[in-house]
């Protein structure tokens, strides 16, 4: 895995924002489509305001799918769908249908089976994302891949519910196959909060988020200066 620096919150996001549009450029000059799967939370939104103004990005070839979801319906202020719909979705031109979101309003196991349909019908038997975003939390989880959840040994399923302590409770996510099937995986970090985490990823501590390892794909870590202080403590 790779780590890369940055002064400011600003300039990652900067950096973050040209590398999709490198990547999904790339994607669709060698596939025809660019495939991603979004991260939730308050992390990647001023990147996705970046993505929006990105004139390079092909958003007609772009399916959009996130690494997880918080089990409400899609206007509540929690759900990642919508707020990734605000910041991007709703302000390029992505055809519909090309943005599959969790139905979060479901009972969790029937939105859980329901997505997996959808991510493998979309993604074929070799479940190659061209590029899957992720958050990382204070605990080490990523996606809704939590420290000791039985989702971290799941080997046959691309798509469970997740019952966590807090609210809201219910997620659904994708699990470790297809994330480490991707072609590239992207890892966002900022602030202080994320320092420790950050340490333990960089030194394959055994957290959710170490887990991630791309088999035949490339992982990065973007993280600023305050996610970065312990890295060289």
């Amino acid at each position: 895995m790779k780590t890369i620096r940055f002064p400011t919150p600003d300039a990652l996001f900067d950096h973050a924002a040209a590398r999709i549009a490198a990547v999904a450029a790339e994607a669709v000059r060698a596939r025809g489509r660019f495939v991603v799967a979004l991260a939730g939370g308050a992390t990647p939104r001023p990147l996705y305001q970046r993505l929006a103004r990105a004139a390079t990005v092909d958003w007609t070839a772009a399916h959009v799918f996130f690494s997880d979801e918080r089990c409400v319906p899609a206007d509540d202020p929690a759900s990642n769908f919508g707020a990734a719909k605000a910041s991007l979705l709703d302000r390029v031109g992505i055809p519909d249908g090309q943005v599959r979101r969790v139905a979060g309003e479901r009972n969790p196991i029937d939105a859980a089976d329901a997505y997996e349909v959808l991510v493998r019908d979309a993604l074929g038997p070799e479940g190659r994302f061209d590029c899957v975003l992720l958050g990382l939390g204070a605990d080490g989880h990523t996606a809704s891949l939590f420290p000791r959840h039985q989702a971290l040994t799941e080997t046959d399923r691309w798509v469970l519910p997740v019952h966590v302590s807090t609210e809201p409770a219910w997620r659904v996510t994708l699990t470790l196959p297809p994330i480490n099937a991707a072609h590239r995986v992207l890892f966002l970090a900022v602030g202080a909060a994320k320092a420790n985490a950050v340490r333990a990823l960089v030194e394959r501590a055994p957290i959710p988020a170490a887990h991630v390892r791309p088999s035949g794909g490339e992982c990065t870590l973007l993280v600023d200066t305050e996610a970065a202080t312990l890295l060289d403590a």
